[in-house]
This record gives C-alpha cells, sequence and structure tokens, in this order.
C-alpha cells in the first residue's frame, strides 16, 4: 500500500482510481503518513503565481514538503516524489535525468528546491527515495486547464467552439507529451521496481510539436477556428524553455510502454 499526498489533483486523482487496492489517500491537511511507502504528488501547477501570490509556490512546494518530511524519519520509509521537467530549464536534448538543471519561474525554482531539500533530508535520516520528473501530461480529466496549465488541451477546447487559436513562435515549439494512464502506469512501475534514491524521466521520450498537435485536432474537429501564430511574451520565454523532451531510458529499462500513441490522445480530447 502507499500513502498519496495530493490524491485530489490531476494526475493523483487518476492514479488513485487506476489503483484503488493499492493506495491510502491522505487527507488534505494530514502530514503524518498512514503508510511507510508514500507518493507525494502536493503542488502548485504553473510559474505565473509571482504574479498575484509571490509565497504560494514556496509555501505549497517547500513548506508543506517539510511539513510532511517532519514525520517521515524513518529508514523503513519510501519517498516517492512527483517532479516535474520544469526543473531543466533550458537545456541540451533529448534532457537526461543526470543534467544540471537551471530552472527559472517560482514553480520551476522551488521544486528543484524541493528535490534538493528531499534529498538531503533522506541522506541525513537514511529514508529512501525515488523522484519523478514528468512530460506534459494529457488526459480528458484535466478540468482546470488553462493557457498557464496544460495550455493544449485549453487550445483544444477552444477549437471545438470554433474560436481561433494563437500559437506561440508557430507553433513550432516542442513538447513531450504522455497520456495520463500511461502516466499513471509508470509511476506505478517505478514505484514497484525503480532503484531507490534514483531520478526518473517520465515521459514518451519523443519530441511533438505543439503545432502538429493542434493542427490534428482541428483536422478532427473538422473546427471552423483560425490558427494564428503569435511570438510569445516576455515572462513565458523567461520561465520556461522553448522546445524541451525527455530521455527515458531509465524508465524504459524497468520494462516500461507507452501504450496510447499521440493520435488516440489528441482523438480523446477532441470528444466532448
Amino acid at each position: 500500500m502507499i500513502s498519496v499526498y495530493g490524491a485530489s489533483g490531476f494526475v493523483g486523482d487518476r492514479f488513485c482510481n487506476i489503483y484503488p487496492h493499492f493506495i491510502v489517500k491522505q487527507n488534505r491537511d494530514e502530514r503524518i503518513p498512514k503508510t511507510k511507502n508514500i507518493l507525494y504528488l502536493i503542488s502548485t501547477v504553473d510559474n505565473y503565481n509571482v504574479h498575484t501570490n509571490i509565497t504560494l509556490d514556496v509555501e505549497t512546494n517547500l513548506k508543506v514538503l517539510c511539513e510532511v518530511l517532519d514525520f517521515c524519519r524513518d529508514s523503513d520509509i519510501v519517498f516517492n516524489f512527483v517532479s516535474s521537467w520544469f526543473v531543466y530549464g533550458e537545456t541540451e536534448l533529448p534532457a537526461k535525468e543526470e543534467y544540471i538543471c537551471k530552472p527559472t519561474g517560482f514553480y520551476s525554482i522551488t521544486k528543484k528546491a524541493a528535490e534538493d531539500l528531499l534529498i538531503s533530508f533522506c541522506r541525513t535520516y537514511g529514508v529512501k527515495y525515488r523522484i519523478l520528473r514528468l512530460c506534459n501530461v494529457l488526459g480528458k480529466s484535466d478540468n482546470k486547464a488553462s493557457l498557464k496549465k496544460n495550455a493544449l488541451v485549453h487550445m483544444i477546447n477552444l477549437l471545438k467552439q470554433n474560436e481561433d487559436v494563437y500559437l506561440y513562435d508557430d507553433g513550432t515549439p516542442v513538447r513531450d507529451v504522455m497520456h495520463i494512464d500511461d502516466v499513471c502506469r509508470a509511476i506505478k512501475l517505478i514505484c514497484d521496481k525503480g532503484n531507490i534514491n534514483e531520478i526518473y524521466n517520465v515521459g514518451s521520450g519523443q519530441p511533438t510539436t505543439i503545432g502538429d498537435i493542434i493542427g490534428k485536432a482541428k483536422e478532427y474537429l473538422d473546427s471552423k477556428s483560425i490558427i494564428k501564430s503569435k511570438e510569445a511574451p516576455e515572462f513565458h520565454k523567461i520561465v520556461q524553455a522553448k522546445d524541451f523532451w525527455l530521455d527515458t531510458s531509465k524508465l524504459n529499462q524497468l520494462g516500461f510502454k507507452q501504450s496510447i500513441p499521440i493520435d488516440k490522445i489528441i482523438g480523446e480530447l477532441c470528444i466532448s
């Protein structure tokens, strides 16, 4: 059994629904783990909080984590921490787990700081850990998609309404995307078989342009939307790499194979 922190979020909720007999949900304000095996998903979700609540990323991504770690000073604990591809920043591609990270935005920086705090804590108290860096996760169940978070789903929703869609840099930016069910399977596999005290990239390992995804979705929907290009805002350029995909060799060595191809993901997202 695994104690899931952040079970109400996009990935956490889906993971709990897929593996109901494997999980124990931790309540929102609960800090003491119910089992020795932990899956930690509590997190903010984008770099834009600096404009509205400058301390939110620190409070959520670092303070709450430390409050939970305070009850994890036990060498029998395995702490599986879900992180993000955002921690890499601008780097050589495909990004490998051993690369030096250069995060920029507040979300990205605090996620990397959380990884470092976790590693230091675990070394201090002999706790075992794994860090999972997720790619762009796509799925219909993401009801909070916006231009700030999971913009691809948001843009496909605009296509459904025949509203114009604006793509940064003519849709040329590259991303690593994977269906949420495949992501959950990868998380489960790493929790079951992943080496302790390791970092794992979770993704397809394949580069896909945003323009290609939106173009296929427009064709699938026979949408009347007009797809237009615009230059990315300066803040977007500051906090997010233009192109990104992951090296998933370590995940694949565990026996993982993606089961839902990009065309099927797009088709699912296009269904009302």
